[in-house]
């Protein structure tokens, strides 16, 4: 980072930008916004298109979160108020992928890449496991926030009967939709910056347009891989008092499904971790 002042600079200022600006509107509580702004630095000072794929990732689904949310309120237990997130929400998101970044900015300093297998096995199976990262968070958020408002009745992935809205391991047709929109938003997010910061000499020029299919994909697996650890290690009943689904068992609740192994942040870095590491082999076989 040290032979790129201007954009360490650049950097620094956009996120306290946007940590502070998120801080206001209740995205982030004091300690989401200090992870955020740490995170959100380290990713645009490496590349700007890790920070592009970030900060896609972070404003759509602080924007979705807020849809619809008296509805939310009514079936979510842990419901919060523009969806606030504070640093463990924040560093399940995003640690798995700012390790990789930092991997990369060891390996290329502040260089821009290219995904080349042949030009660099490792550089390209690190910056796939970005995109896979950020797929599968996009798409298990989209997938949340947009499926709960559906009018269909939720499925429990693992046995496909109906289950109440809520349920972790719920899935419907426009939560996976919403998966695999929100993966290809994450990939234009990485492919579009690219035009304008690297010219690939070794690629056709619509090879590298094959991220955003590919990403689209990774945010549907990440959110079905999501499900299935919701439904099966994750706990969900019924509170009878509340009128709620409800994460933890309690005298006034009924099971659902699951078992008390992972919360949602466990659940959140167990799909990411495997969705990174599946993109990853894919990147190296397709570029």
């Amino acid at each position: 980072m040290e032979n790129q002042p201007l954009q360490l600079i650049i950097a620094v200022v956009v996120s306290l930008l946007i940590a502070g600006n998120s801080y206001r509107k209740h995205s982030l509580d004091v300690s989401g916004a200090f992870a955020g702004f740490f995170v959100m630095a380290v990713h645009l000072a490496v590349n700007y298109r890790f920070g592009a794929m970030l900060l896609a990732f972070f404003f759509t689904s602080s924007k979705l979160t807020k849809l619809g949310e008296e509805r939310k309120r009514s079936i979510d237990a842990e419901f919060k108020a523009g969806g606030q997130r504070n640093w463990i929400q924040v560093f399940s998101n995003s640690a798995i992928a700012t390790i990789l970044v930092i991997a990369v900015w060891k390996l290329k300093s502040s260089q821009d890449i290219c995904l080349d297998s042949s030009e660099s096995y490792i550089i390209t199976s690190i910056v796939g496991g970005i995109i896979g990262h950020y797929s599968c968070s996009n798409g298990d958020t989209w997938s949340s926030e947009l499926g709960v408002l559906s009018e269909e009745q939720p499925r429990l992935i693992t046995t496909f009967k109906v289950v109440r809205r809520g349920t972790n391991g719920g899935i419907t047709k426009a939560g996976l939709q919403a998966a695999a929109a929100a993966g290809s938003v994450i990939g234009l997010a990485f492919v579009l910056p690219g035009f304008f910061t690297k010219s690939c000499t070794n690629d056709v020029f619509w090879k590298p347009l094959l991220v955003i299919p590919l990403a689209a994909l990774a945010g549907l697996t990440g959110s079905l891989i999501d499900s299935l650890l919701g439904a099966t290690l994750q706990y969900s009943g019924f509170c009878s008092v509340r009128n709620k689904v409800v994460s933890k068992p309690g005298p006034t609740v009924k099971r659902i499904s699951g078992l008390s192994i992972l919360d949602n942040n466990g659940v959140n870095v167990v799909s990411i971790l495997l969705t990174s590491m599946l993109t990853a082999f894919a990147c190296l076989y397709i570029f």
